[in-house]
C-alpha cells in the first residue's frame, strides 16, 4: 500500500515532540543561532539517530515518504531526514537523496551531522559530486562538501589537488569561512608536509588562516613543537 507522505509526516512529528526536552533545547538553541527557535523542538541527537535507525529498518517506504515532503517545518524533521538519508545503502539512491536535500539545510549543525556510509565506498565518484557541489552558491552545500573532503579524503584517499580545491573557496559567509578554516586544520594533522606551505605562504584569507592555525595549535594531535612554529605564522 502507498504511503501518504502528509500523514506519515504528521505521525513523525507526534513522534519527535515526545522526545522533547526543554533543557536541551535552551542549550542547543544558543549553538544554532541562526535557527529560529519557534522551530527547535529539543531533541538529544543520540535520541533522535536511534529513533531514525529503528524507524527506517522498520518502515522504509514510510521514511522515504517523509523525506519526499520538503521543506520540512522543524529543525530536528532536517536533521532526521539527514539521519534517513545515512541509511540508505544503495549509492545513486543515496546521492539522489543527498543532492535533492541539500538545498534545504538551512544551519551548520544539520549540514555537518550527517555523512552517509555509502559514500567512502565510492570515493570517486562522490569528489567529482564535491568539485561541483563547490560551485553552489548555496551557503550548506558548499560547506558540506568542504565536511565530506575533511571527513573521507585526508587519510588514504588524499591527493594534493584537493587542498588546492579547498583554498580555492572564496566566500564572505561566516559558515563557509569556518569550514575551511577547520579543513587546513586537520590538514595539518593529517597531511602535515603538503599543508603548511599553504599557511607558510599565507594562500587563505586572513580570517580563514588565523581560524586554521588556532584550530590545529588547539589540537591535541599536533606536537608542542609544531604548535610553537604554527604561531609564528599568525
Amino acid at each position: 500500500m502507498k504511503s501518504n507522505p502528509a500523514g506519515v509526516v504528521e505521525r513523525i512529528q507526534k513522534e519527535l515532540f515526545s522526545f522533547r526536552d526543554e533543557a536541551y533545547k535552551a542549550f542547543n538553541k544558543k549553538l544554532v543561532p541562526t535557527i529560529d527557535e519557534k522551530t527547535m523542538i529539543g531533541i538529544r541527537t543520540p535520541v533522535l539517530r536511534t529513533f531514525a535507525k529503528s524507524f527506517f529498518k522498520a518502515e522504509p517506504d514510510e521514511a522515504q515518504a517523509f523525506m519526499s515532503v520538503l521543506p520540512h517545518t522543524y529543525f530536528e524533521e532536517n536533521n532526521l531526514h539527514a539521519f534517513f538519508v545515512e541509511q540508505i545503502r544503495d549509492f545513486d539512491l543515496c546521492l539522489a537523496k543527498t543532492e535533492a536535500f541539500l538545498p534545504f539545510i538551512d544551519n551548520w549543525e544539520t549540514c555537518d551531522l550527517f555523512s552517509p556510509p555509502v559514500f567512502k565506498k565510492h570515493p570517486g565518484a562522490v569528489y567529482e559530486r564535491i568539485l561541483v557541489w563547490f560551485k553552489s552558491k548555496h551557503c550548506y552545500t558548499v560547506r558540506y562538501a568542504l565536511g565530506l573532503l575533511l571527513a573521507n579524503y585526508l587519510d588514504s584517499e588524499f591527493k594534493p589537488e584537493m587542498l588546492e580545491r579547498a583554498a580555492a573557496v572564496k566566500s564572505d559567509e561566516y559558515y563557509i569561512k569556518m569550514m575551511v578554516a577547520w579543513y587546513f586544520s586537520f590538514a595539518l594533522i593529517k597531511q602535515y608536509d603538503t599543508a603548511i606551505p599553504y599557511i607558510q605562504n599565507r594562500r587563505l584569507e586572513p580570517f580563514t588562516h588565523a581560524k586554521a592555525i588556532q584550530k590545529a595549535v588547539e589540537s591535541t594531535r599536533i606536537p608542542a613543537e609544531t604548535k610553537a612554529y604554527l604561531k609564528t605564522l599568525k
